[in-house]
């Protein structure tokens, strides 16, 4: 991961960890329902946006660096990984 994308990310994970937090309270609290399911699809979406970041990083730096490398055996690697992480994410 490259250095200076790692404070952004790291701000994004703070923020949804006091997110979740958030929402083990308003369980706690017994508010309507919509209002925590509301909350917990800003959960999602705001993960979705770190995955997204993290996967154009690995993409830009891992992926196009075994490219560069001229390595087949890690092309092959990076691409198998990239495939297996995709194929999880359809089950």
């Amino acid at each position: 991961m490259k250095d200076q994308n790692k404070p952004g990310l790291l701000n994004r994970l703070k923020r949804v960890e006091g997110q979740v937090r958030g929402i083990a309270r308003m369980v706690e609290d017994e508010r309507y329902c919509i209002d925590i399911l509301t909350q917990v699809q800003a959960v999602r979406a705001a993960l979705a946006r770190v995955e997204t970041e993290i996967l154009n990083d690995h993409l830009g730096h891992c992926i196009e660096g075994a490219i560069v490398s001229g390595d087949k055996n890690e092309q092959r690697k990076k691409a198998a990984e990239l495939i297996e992480l995709l194929e999880r994410t359809h089950r």
